[in-house]
């Protein structure tokens, strides 16, 4: 009915506060805070599709209020993903293109299920490098950089999980005008070892394209 249109990130800000939801009736026998509780389900998903271009799907996420029981849940989270759009599919040939200095660039698994990806996220043990695909602005984009393990948990800067981090490490391409031939600058932060993990735990975007934009403007 409404296509495609639910992405990873969104889909798993969903099945979390449905999640949330459901624990609340499990957990409370006040109908008044279920209530609440379900009202701010209902409306924190659907303000997520505010900004598409074809409206809020208000039919399809008022089911919300009527959800009661564990098969209600179940069956819900399992209606949305037929609604579920897929990560650009992308080839050995686009991704050499994106990274074409590394003539040893490691090829990722390309046969998995789009569906769950906000990211595609590789790493060459060889080099100790992270490289990172992305569609930013209808474009394919692609950053790498260095990957230092701290062998302990901690958040990620991603999916705000805490999960075995590493401090990953880009040089921007920007560069300030005159500056020296020597200047360079690199963006840092601590994420998921495992991309797999983090693709899983991503509830939102706007940390991954304001660090892409960081190191590619």
């Amino acid at each position: 009915m409404y296509g495609q249109f639910i992405r990873n990130h969104q889909y798993n800000f969903i099945k979390k506060e449905i999640n949330y939801l459901q624990r609340t009736y499990q957990t409370v026998s006040d109908r008044k805070v279920i209530e609440a509780v379900r009202d701010s389900t209902e409306f924190k998903i659907s303000e997520l599709f505010a900004d598409s271009e074809n409206g809020i799907p208000r039919e399809l996420f008022q089911k919300i209020l009527s959800l009661q029981t564990a098969e209600d849940f179940e069956q819900f989270l399992l209606l949305l993903e037929s609604y579920r759009t897929t990560f650009p599919q992308v080839t050995e040939k686009q991704i050499q293109k994106l990274f074409h200095k590394n003539k040893k660039l490691p090829i990722p698994d390309l046969t998995i299920d789009n569906r769950y990806l906000t990211y595609l996220g590789w790493t060459s043990i060889a080099t100790g490098k992270l490289f990172m695909v992305y569609p930013l602005d209808g474009q394919i984009v692609g950053i790498e950089g260095k990957m230092t393990p701290t062998n302990k948990k901690g958040y990620c800067f991603l999916c705000n999980k805490q999960e075995e981090i590493a401090l990953f490490t880009a040089v921007s391409k920007s560069r300030p005008a005159h500056s020296s031939q020597d200047y360079y600058k690199v963006v840092g932060n601590y994420l998921c070892m495992n991309s797999e993990e983090c693709n899983k735990n991503m509830t939102d975007i706007t940390a991954l394209e304001r660090f892409i934009q960081e190191v590619l403007r």
